[in-house]
């Protein structure tokens, strides 16, 4: 078990208003984010993301993407169709040319990290 407490502040943070999700493609899903820190002209952003339940398409043809998963729970289908079921404390690295679908079954919150390709 990973002790969490140090992601207290992060876990507990406002992320201002939750809007529509674009890519989303089931259960109207809202989200949210913070940028908390960005380097390198803009290409690594560091920040905190929640959304709620439904499912969505992602894309990183275009950037890589680590996450850190700090509440709820997700399920990822990769492109190559094989799942993973992660949730508080779990983290994934998304590689450059990742292409899935996320399916959100708790609202989830986690720590990103994206760099630009």
């Amino acid at each position: 078990m990973i002790d969490l407490s140090a992601f207290h502040a992060l876990a507990t943070m406002d992320l201002g208003p939750m809007s529509a999700k674009p890519t989303s493609i089931e259960g109207n899903q809202m989200e949210a984010s913070v940028a908390l820190a960005s380097h390198n002209g803009g290409k690594v952003e560091i920040g905190v993301w929640e959304c709620t339940p439904g499912r969505f398409t992602a894309d990183r043809s275009k950037s890589a993407e680590f996450c850190h998963f700090i509440a709820g729970k997700v399920e990822m289908t990769h492109a190559d169709g094989t799942k993973s079921l992660l949730g508080p404390g779990d983290a994934i690295d998304l590689p450059l040319g990742w292409k899935g679908e996320w399916r959100v079954i708790e609202h989830v919150r986690k720590l990103y990290v994206i760099t630009q390709g």
